[in-house]
This record gives C-alpha cells, structure tokens and sequence, in this order.
C-alpha cells in the first residue's frame, strides 16, 4: 500500500489530503481522506470510475492517470486546482471534492469524488500526523544517509584530487628528467653526425683530389706515350723529313743500278750493300750525308775494280767473280762498322 500526504488549498483554508493506493499507479482505485484538522472526510474511487473518467474527457488511460497522480501525490502544483462543495463545509455529512487541471488560462475537470464524514476525526487526523511524522523520519534518515555519502563522496574527491596532484607532478617531474635525457642523446646524434659529414666532406675532396691526380698522371703517361711514339715514328719512319738526302741517295741507287746493269757478279755484291745500307741509314739518320759518301766512294771504287777485271783474261775472270762479292761486301760491312 502507497501512501501520500499533501496540503491543498480550499476556500482560502488548508486542508490536508491523504491519498492511499495500491499497485504502482492510481489506475486500480485509491482512497482518499480530507480534513481540516477538527473535521475529516473519507471516499473511494473505483478503477471503473478512473476508465469511465478517461472516456468521458476522451483521454488515453495512460495520460489520464498520470494527470491524476500529479494533481494529487504532488505537493503545490500549480498546474492543478480544487473545490469543495459546500462550501465551506460546516460539518456538513457529505462533500463533494472535485480536481481540474488549468491549461493556458482554461480547466477542465479531471473528476469528482463524493467524501462521507467521519464519526471519530480526531482518529482520522492521528492517521494522518502518525504517518506525517514516519515520512518525516524516513526522510530524515534517508538525509542523513545522504548527507553521509556526500561527506564520503567530498573526501573520496579530496583524496582523488590530491593523488591526481601527485601524479601531475611525477609526471611533470619525470617528463622534465626524460626531456634532458632527450636533449643530450639529441645533442650526441647531431654531433654524431656533424663529424660524419666532415668526415665524408673529406673522405670526397682527397677522393676528388686523388681523382685529379691520377687524371693527371694518366695525361702525363698518355703524353709520355705519345712522345714516345712520336719518337719511334721519328726514328723508324721514313726518310721523307730529308728530302735532299732522299733524293741524293736515290741518284746514287739509280746510278749503280745503272753502273751494275751487265751480268757481272761484282753488280750483286753491290745490289746486296745497297739493300743493307737503307736499313743502316734508317737506324742512323743522322748520319745520312756520311752514308752517301761512303756510297760513292764505294761505287767508285766498284768502277775501277770492274774496269781492272774486265783488262784480265777470262781465265781468271771465274776465280775473280767468285772472290770479288765476298770481299766488297766484307769491305762495305768494315766501313759501316767503323761508322
């Protein structure tokens, strides 16, 4: 059983209303019981009555009751009004207590119950204080519980707050240790690195350096080489730098040639020296001009031989042409060594 006691106003008098139900709403019937402190009224409403209210104000049970539970559980609504008839009672045997709701300045009935007096009132306004006074003290216990659970919950915030305090200043404390550790391993890294740049800033200009050197050294040896070709082209080539001496050496040839043109074994001896002497006079160019001296000199000397043999008898011209090769060209190896 639910109980609920509240204070109304009625004709500019206060009267107290005790509503008791059972269930959790007002839909299955309630009782109700009014008085004014000397006097007490007592009625019922049905759940029949509470459905043929709601149909009548075409309202839908739900809304309707919770309408009626407000105007009557709740204490000092504004929302909701009520009148008693007659007014004022006057120890009158029956009251009729009706409850409207205002909406935007218009009422409206929510229902009408008939109240009967009751014999012993003073019994009635016991009930009514006996039960003002238990909810009294189950408010006030449920007070102090709560004011009991504040007072824990302030003290349960206070020891939060200050080890969260704490914890802000380990954290503080252990950032600021962790952010100079942080700079002298940053500071080590960027001198790390710092003297691995110099360090490859150096390792590239010795190579750089190293590089032009042998680039010189390669130009050097290819200029070496081609000194040196030159050298051996200038030494092993022709003779075309002597023009002169080409051409005195080539009449000289032309005229022994000439000279050895008969069928003599003298003219091969002299066409074995002239093959000889261009090989000696490419390996001692400069001493071309001796070379065609000794040529005629040797061609002169061939000339008068020839000339003696040819006087002789042609016995002895076999023996002779037999010795005679031999010993020019033995002569012409002799001169060539003494040069």
């Amino acid at each position: 059983m639910h109980t609920s006691v509240n204070e109304i106003r009625l004709s500019d008098s206060s009267f107290f209303l005790r509503v008791d139900w059972e269930g959790q709403s007002l839909g299955s019937g309630f009782q109700l019981l009014l008085t004014d402190g000397q006097d007490a009224w007592r009625g019922e409403v049905s759940e029949a009555a509470v459905n043929s209210e709601a149909e009548e104000l075409e309202m839908q049970k739900e809304k309707y009751i919770q309408d009626l539970q407000q105007a009557l559980t709740e204490a000092e609504n504004t929302s909701y009004s009520f009148s008693l008839t007659p007014d004022p009672p006057n120890h009158s045997c029956t009251v009729s207590l009706t409850y409207e709701k205002i909406q935007k300045d218009i009422s409206f009935r929510l229902g009408c119950v008939v109240l009967t007096a009751v014999t012993e009132p003073v019994e009635a306004v016991r009930e009514v204080l006996i039960h003002s006074l238990q909810r009294g003290n189950t408010l006030h216990t449920t007070n102090h519980k709560l004011r009991e659970e504040n007072r824990r919950l302030c003290q349960e915030h206070q020891r939060i707050a200050a080890k969260l305090k704490h914890y802000i200043e380990g954290k503080e404390t252990l950032e600021a240790e962790l952010y100079s550790r942080f700079v002298l391993v940053l500071n080590e890294k960027k001198a790390k690195i710092r003297s691995l740049q110099e360090t490859l800033t150096t390792l590239q200009e010795t190579r750089s350096s190293d590089g032009q050197k042998n680039r010189k050294s390669v130009k050097s040896d290819q200029a070496a080489g081609l000194e040196d070709e030159a050298e051996q082209d200038e030494y092993g080539g022709s003779t075309d730098e002597e023009p002169e001496e080409v051409q005195q050496s080539t009449a000289a040839s032309n005229e022994s040639f000439q000279v050895s043109s008969s069928p003599s074994p003298l003219g091969e001896g002299l066409r074995d020296i002239t093959d000889v002497a261009p090989c000696r006079k490419r390996r001692f160019r400069h001493l071309g001009a001796l070379e065609l001296t000794v040529k005629k000199t040797t061609l002169e000397t061939a000339q008068r031989k020839r000339a003696d043999c040819s006087a002789g008898s042609s016995q002895l011209q076999t023996p002779q042409s037999a010795a005679e090769p031999a010993s020019a060209a033995s002569a012409a190896e002799d001169l060539f060594d003494d040069f």
